[in-house]
């Protein structure tokens, strides 16, 4: 090995580029390693078609941590929000339910549908912010693990339990019932109008093979509302130049702070000696030794690709190998001629800046799933579209625009044929769909490209295509993510973390797991580096799988108004004030 460095992130998504800048700013000489040509992982821009530049996987921004954008002063290396205003969604019947950001005029909106959705709509938005006021610190710190009685999970559950008794008993019972109902049952609660429950409920399923009506599914609506953007919930917006600038400008900032990054570096291993992470073998042949390694890539390849099983504890193996992924969702990239024409509201509008969703009801919600469950992509899919070069125009030509379309369901497991020979027919699907509220945008497309759960796999590294790393799904988050007992960054191989979205706080561009990651692996230099100096003396041997023991206590993570880098010790981790206010908008991932 011709080169040493304190640590080595493997994957250069915005995980991990936040997590090799942290550690940089800490003074750790860092290597971030991607495989593909360009940084980002999910979180990237690229021009498919000539002059059109897309957001090809993630394609809004809402969920990234103000706390990152601040201490990495983002905005001074390119990072600007654009607004997303509102959600549009055309009904079957030929009328239209259209969301704002003013949350009076939406109330307005909905009450041409119901008056009794209308009172109920401004009761609901109140009730969600001491939830997502709850909520929002979990997502700064390691989650504690009940099943430990260790003092500080138990500190830490105490933490909790003293603000879960600061909530009135209404606010107790919603939150119980967010952790534990589907979306749909939930929102059945609040709302009579069908398509305002549809679409309110879309934000539930993304991530997860489920449907509307799936238990759990509530929580993943909450975790999208959490949206937040100068510090008011429920807003979505655009990066100018597409979510590859918000990767671009994390890279910039890695950078700026010493971090080495290497594109077109597939790791090919792990190397392990005796029992400690020493560095990685690319595919080239370089092998490059460090300190530490920290991986953003998910469970199965970290665990299953990069290591052999002789390395790990077999009983963790099989956790890992039971971990579910479901990839649930394709995408689809259109490159356009003019602007789509909608039915319910014909000619151009301000109705096209924000979020254009196709979820006309909850019965078509569920019928989209129907399909899925028996290895079918849906026939009328649930679509969620943006057309962000109406608010950025530097993503396409003069008077052309790019067309976004999420697109659920697409299972990656198909009861017939595969990917590869219905990717096109997936795509057609998604642009009929769209034709029957929009007719003319078949004569509008200049190009296009689908991306299928397979497509996701192969080209950005998502086993099974799964966006978020991994399901989020109750069994699956909080000290259970990515397995019971190691949800504390740590793994079983000394030296090894995680810090990708298979980790606590999960997935969206909101940067939570690597940030924290980091925060771990500074708590614990000092036994780290005093373990592998005395591991150098020693001869290397390949390590034997060994049963699984449970990691030490987690690090209890810092709580300070002012976050502090120094090069001699962590990052504090500041546990922000919520807002007071939520201003309604859109769901997306």
């Amino acid at each position: 090995m011709s080169q040493h460095y304190d640590v080595i992130v493997i994957g250069g998504g915005h995980n991990g580029l936040v997590n090799a800048a942290y550690l940089a700013k800490a003074g750790k000489k860092v290597l971030a390693l991607e495989r593909r040509h360009v940084l980002g992982g999910a979180a990237v821009t690229e021009e498919i078609i000539p002059g059109f530049l897309f957001s090809e996987c993630s394609y809004v921004v809402s969920l990234l941590r103000p706390e990152i954008i601040r201490e990495l002063d983002l905005p001074r290396h390119g990072l600007e929000i654009l607004p997303l205003d509102g959600t549009f969604t055309p009904m079957a019947n030929g009328d239209y339910l259209w969301r704002t950001n003013d949350h009076a005029r939406t109330q307005r909106e909905i009450r041409r549908h119901s008056r009794l959705d209308a009172e109920a709509y401004d009761e609901f938005s109140k009730m969600m912010t001491p939830m997502c006021r709850f909520v929002k610190p979990l997502l700064s710190m390691i989650p504690p693990d009940p099943t430990t009685l260790k003092p500080r999970d138990l500190k830490q559950l105490h933490f909790l339990m003293q603000r879960f008794r600061s909530l009135s008993s209404d606010e107790r019972y919603t939150l119980i019932q967010l952790m534990t109902m589907s979306a749909a049952d939930f929102l059945d609660q609040w709302f009579e109008t069908d398509a305002l429950k549809a679409t309110m409920s879309a934000s539930g399923i993304i991530g997860t093979f489920l449907g509307i009506r799936s238990p759990g599914t509530a929580y993943v609506l909450l975790h999208h509302y959490m949206g937040e953007i100068d510090g008011a919930f429920r807003s979505w917006g655009f990066s100018r130049g597409g979510t590859g600038a918000i990767s671009n400008a994390i890279g910039a900032a890695a950078r700026e702070a010493g971090v080495d990054i290497r594109t077109q570096a597939a790791v090919e291993r792990i190397v392990v000696k005796n029992g400690r992470a020493a560095g990685v073998a690319l595919k080239s042949g370089e092998e490059i030794s460090a300190t530490v390694v920290s991986s953003s890539v998910d469970p199965h390849l970290t665990f299953e690709r990069f290591l052999h099983p002789s390395e790990l504890p077999g009983d963790f193996l099989e956790s890992v190998r039971r971990y579910k992924y479901r990839g649930s969702s394709g995408k689809v990239n259109i490159a356009l001629n003019g602007l789509p024409e909608f039915k319910a509201i014909p000619g151009p509008g301000a109705h096209l800046r924000g979020a254009i969703s196709i979820s006309p009801g909850v019965d078509y919600m569920e019928r989209a799933y129907d399909d899925a469950k028996y290895g079918h992509y849906s026939r009328r899919p649930y679509i969620d579209m943006v057309i962000p070069s109406l608010t950025d125009p530097s993503v396409a030509p003069p008077g052309k625009h790019v067309l976004s379309c999420f697109v659920q369901y697409a299972p990656y497991k198909l009861a017939h044929g595969t990917w590869d020979d219905q990717r096109e027919a997936f795509g057609d699907t998604v642009v009929e769909t769209i034709a029957e509220h929009a007719p003319n945008i078949k004569k509008l497309i200049v190009g296009r490209q689908v991306l299928t759960p397979l497509d996701l796999e192969r080209e950005f590294g998502l086993t099974q295509g799964n966006i978020f790393q991994g399901e989020l799904s109750l069994e699956q988050l909080f000290f259970l993510r990515p397995v019971p007992g190691w949800a504390y960054y740590r793994t079983p191989v000394d030296n090894l973390y995680m810090c990708g979205s298979a980790t606590h706080p999960g997935g969206g561009i909101m940067g939570a797991p690597g940030r924290i990651a980091s925060q771990v692996i500074l708590k614990e230099w000092k036994k780290v580096v005093a373990a592998s100096r005395s591991d150098r003396s020693k001869p290397a041997t390949k390590s034997a799988a060994v049963p699984a023991a449970s990691p030490t206590a987690p690090p209890e993570p810092a709580v300070a108004p002012e976050p502090v880098v120094d090069a001699t010790r962590e990052v504090a981790i500041a546990a922000d004030v919520a807002p007071s206010v939520v201003t309604p908008d859109s769901e997306k991932n």
